[in-house]
């Protein structure tokens, strides 16, 4: 079953079940999938579905600084709950010591310098992908700096 059609079906699923919010946070996310799937003018692909969730997660996360910051604890728990929400039809986030040590396997085999960040967090981030994991573009990019720094 695909990602989208596994979005469909526990939407319905919430709804019969009354759970408001998850059917509100659920709804969104058809929202952003069906509105990137009219962009593209073709149908998402697993692929393509999850980096729309992901996108979604990093909206929401800068959402929850800003409500922090204007003293709103109670939207800040409101996007906290979609987050939790999203993240049930991603893979796994990989922890930063899995990061590193697959920063440390990519890297290792190559010599890259302080100028080939480029390169290397492209072939770090496939070595992500094909490991079944996810990670957070931003906390990569500071290991591979520190590793590159460090070579």
């Amino acid at each position: 079953m695909s990602l989208i059609e596994q979005i469909e079906k526990d939407t319905i699923a919430a709804m019969k079940a009354r759970e408001a919010e998850r059917v509100s946070t659920l709804r969104m996310v058809k929202t952003a999938l069906k509105n990137k799937e009219i962009d593209k003018r073709a149908p998402l692909s697993d692929a393509e579905a999850q980096q729309v969730l992901t996108t979604l997660i990093k909206q929401r996360r800068e959402s929850i600084e800003q409500f922090l910051k204007g003293n709103r604890p109670e939207l800040a728990q409101k996007e906290e709950a979609e987050i939790k929400i999203i993240e049930g039809y991603l893979p796994k986030s990989a922890s930063e010591d899995e990061i590193k040590t697959l920063v440390d396997e990519t890297i290792a085999g190559q010599s890259f310098g302080p100028k080939d960040m480029g390169t290397a967090m492209k072939a770090v981030q496939a070595k992500i992908q094909a490991s079944g994991l996810r990670a957070d573009g931003k906390q990569v990019s500071e290991i591979v700096k520190a590793k590159l720094a460090g070579t």
